[in-house]
């Protein structure tokens, strides 16, 4: 008697259909992921910049050097170490000691969160 190893066509055939309805549950899963991962940068991007505008207007109004001016929206990027990168941020006038609601978009606009601007001379 012959002792044969190895698994029949049965049991690999199982194994390629269960993977695949595994799969199929999980790739929308991960498609998903991506767009909320795409908004949580976005929401960092915008973190980032409002606690840069809050550190500059604290300096700035105790006198530190190396502030910077805030009179835009736009002017806020220059408060955070490194940049921004490709992100882009929609123009607004923000006046000397006010506060300003101001939006940042990724860089396929897709996807926007908002930052408070702080106005400082």
């Amino acid at each position: 008697m012959k002792n044969q190893q190895g698994f029949t066509l049965i049991e690999l055939v199982m194994v390629i259909v269960i993977l695949g309805i595994l799969a199929a549950t999980a790739i929308p899963k991960f498609i998903d992921l991506s767009a909320q991962a795409a908004q949580a940068a976005t929401d960092g991007i915008a973190g980032g910049l409002s606690s840069g505008s809050a550190v500059n207007y604290a300096a700035r109004s105790a006198g530190a050097a190396g502030t910077t001016a805030v009179a835009n929206c736009t002017d806020v990027a220059s408060t955070v170490q490194g940049g921004i990168g490709a992100y882009t941020i929609t123009p607004a006038a923000i006046a000397a000691g006010s506060a300003v609601t101001c939006i940042v978009a990724d860089p396929t606009a897709t996807y926007t969160a908002n930052f408070t601007g702080l106005g400082i001379l």
